[in-house]
């Protein structure tokens, strides 16, 4: 079995989307940054669909070139074939929504970095590990890339892998339009249509359009084409037809386009078709590569670019494999995809990054306690910042590039801190609330609507402290639960992540039944967060109840971290000892335990920076060693006796 089931090769640039829909490309105010590039779309699309997938290009040595490599890394995309260009810059392309029929879009390609990709950026042992090689067209418009791709198929071919095709024609990539002509998607060229031939019979699967296979075939008429081309390849030829599906035709062409194989349709709005293609071509390999006959593989097609035509971006609009099924099993609730919430619920919590299995947080968000302490030694706020890099400098000693290591950290006293830990690999949270409010208000800087999260890294999670009770008063209740509503809505839409901390426990008495209580309410409301903080409970049946409550209603949740409340070192050696034995508890996220002395000390001038970071190292790495202890011990067997031992007992 070879490790990589495909490597794709070609072009690689960042897509900057116009975040405004309906208007001209010279009025956006605002983009998104996503991947792109159609054989990189590819890769990340059939990654997420469960294939080991790989891409050789090449990326400039700046900041975007560094952004496609880690997205590519984080979306589970093999980048050793991905090389660094010393001199040339990191394709970029600015698109945009105008209409249902009209996506400007602008290719900044000036002797950018994939364009320099070469025969001795393909590495023979690399090709050998793929059981497909997968091309797009437009690497074959230049001889130095063309050569590169030439030789990845010859290898390709050599060790018996398959070979893929996306015709993925641009004209003006080959030289036949202006810079305004991005959305142009057929001028006829005999160079282009000569060009394509000459390697049509390289592959055993060749896709396109209608108008892709007029430029291939050298003729309008898409039968005459496609006869065109099956007289050079015995390749599998597939032909999208837009809303009308795809067919696939493994012999000879017959007489119409109905008459090839066609897999089962998805009629949907139409949002946006820029990459609609990759996202079809994902869902094709998918299907191929995993044996399907072909009705089964184009209906896997046809839903990926049901799914991209119904989204904003290309490579951020693709299923996963398990939205994929959960599509299949619902069908189409709403014909506008985006707008069925359930399913981008699933959508958001299947393709989101990051593999947080161990959760061991230092909280050091605090604000309101942090003031008491800079009031009661006399020293003014300002020297709160300074403490709270102290306390990254301890949660870095103590991670040592390890994963599984957070901070929470908020912007107003800690900014400095949160700055410096941006990048660092520690999970970053950052609280929301104005301190100690009830009903829940949010800080001035988020803003009423909370355009304030508009300026976050998307590494921050938002965190957000809640005091709620199943028995508030009704007042009390529709008020904090409309400021968690718009914040949730709000998170999504500037696509980050959500901890919601619920503490029942400081606004009236609790049983084993109240976090469940919370927890079904707010799913009820439609807040799903990605993450829970909630009490250390000792109680069993309380995490027991709180579990399954979050399982019955989100079965893609991050998980539950458990808080701290100041309480004493030993009484969260307690509650650990519970906790770990719920596969949904990752770990905890604590704070006055670890740095409360420390601070007090400091803040009085009796420790200096060195003393207060080491303390701070001591207790934070201690409670670490706790958790992991209680983990440990929550995973070992139940210990197996035998017929006399149980006699024995």
């Amino acid at each position: 079995m070879k490790p990589l089931d495909l490597i794709t090769i070609g072009r690689s640039s960042v897509d900057l989307y116009g975040a405004q829909v309906g208007g001209r490309l010279e009025d956006m105010g605002s983009f998104n940054k996503y991947l792109g590039g159609s054989p990189t779309n590819i890769a990340a699309g059939t990654a997420r669909l469960g294939l080991k997938s790989a891409l050789i290009t090449r990326v400039g040595n700046e900041h975007m070139g560094r952004f496609i490599r880690e997205e590519l890394q984080r979306e589970g995309v093999d980048t050793r074939g991905v090389v660094t260009d010393p001199e040339r810059l990191t394709a970029l392309v600015l698109l945009g929504i105008r209409d249902q029929e009209q996506f400007p879009l602008i290719f900044y390609r000036e002797n950018c970095a994939d364009m320099a990709l070469d025969a001795d950026d393909i590495d023979s042992a690399f090709i050998a590990e793929a059981r497909c090689v997968c091309a797009t067209g437009t690497h074959l418009s230049h001889p130095r890339t063309e050569a590169a791709v030439l030789k990845a198929l010859r290898l390709a071919r050599e060790n018996q892998a398959l070979t893929a095709l996306d015709i993925d024609y641009r004209p003006n990539l080959w030289g036949l339009a202006g810079h305004d002509a991005g959305e142009s998607r057929f001028i006829e060229s005999q160079r282009v249509t000569a060009k394509l031939q000459a390697t049509l019979p390289l592959f055993d699967l060749i896709v396109g359009t209608e108008e892709e296979f007029h430029i291939a075939g050298g003729s309008t008429d898409t039968i005459e084409a496609l006869r065109a081309v099956r007289a050079l390849t015995k390749a599998v030829l597939v032909c999208k037809r837009g809303p009308m599906g795809a067919s696939a035709f493994t012999g000879a062409i017959p007489d119409t386009l109905d008459e090839g194989e066609a897999g089962e349709g998805f009629p949907i709005e139409v949002f946006n078709v820029l990459g609609a293609g990759d996202g079809f071509m994902s869902g094709l390999l998918k299907g191929w590569l995993s044996g399907e006959d072909w009705p089964t593989a184009l209906k896997y097609a046809n839903a990926c670019g049901a799914f991209a035509v119904s989204r904003h971006g290309c490579t951020p609009a693709y299923p996963s494999w398990e939205e994929l099924q959960y599509f299949f099993r619902t069908g189409i609730r709403d014909r506008a995809l985006r707008k069925d919430a359930a399913l981008e619920q699933v959508h958001w919590a299947t393709t989101r990054h990051g593999d947080w299995r161990e959760m061991r947080v230092f909280a050091f968000d605090h604000r309101m306690q942090l003031e008491a302490m800079a009031d009661e030694a006399g020293v003014p706020h300002e020297r709160i910042g300074a403490f709270k890099t102290l306390c990254l400098e301890a949660a870095g000693k103590v991670a040592d590039g390890r994963h599984g290591y957070g901070i929470l950290c908020d912007g107003r006293l800690g900014r400095d801190a949160l700055y410096r830990a941006s990048g660092s690999g520690l999970w970053i949270g950052r609280p929301v609330e104005w301190p100690g409010s009830r009903p829940l208000t949010l800080e001035p800087s988020i803003g009423p609507d909370c355009g304030g999260l508009g300026e976050w890294p998307l590494e921050n999670v938002v965190k957000v402290l809640c005091f709620y009770h199943p028995d508030d008063a009704a007042e009390m209740k529709a008020a904090q639960e409309a400021t968690v509503q718009r914040l949730f809505a709000a998170s999504r839409r500037n696509r980050l992540e959500m901890l919601l901390e619920v503490i029942p426990s400081k606004v009236a008495a609790c049983d084993d039944h109240t976090a469940a209580a919370v927890i079904e309410r707010l799913y009820e409301i439609g807040v799903y967060p990605d993450w829970w903080k909630l009490e250390p409970m000792t109680s069993r049946e309380a995490w027991r109840n709180a579990c399954e409550a979050i399982r019955r209603n989100d079965p893609y949740t991050r998980g539950i971290v458990v808080l701290g409340l100041d309480a004493p070192a030993e009484e969260l050696e307690e509650s650990f000892a519970v906790a770990a034995g719920f596969d949904l508890v990752k770990g905890f996220a604590v704070g006055r335990t670890i740095f409360a002395d420390a601070a007090r000390r400091w803040l009085k001038g009796e420790i200096d920076d060195a003393a207060a970071v080491a303390d701070m190292t001591a207790r934070y790495g201690e409670l670490c060693a706790v958790w992991d202890r209680a983990r440990a011990s929550a995973r070992k067997p139940e210990p197996v006796f035998g017929k006399h031992d149980a006699q024995l007992g």
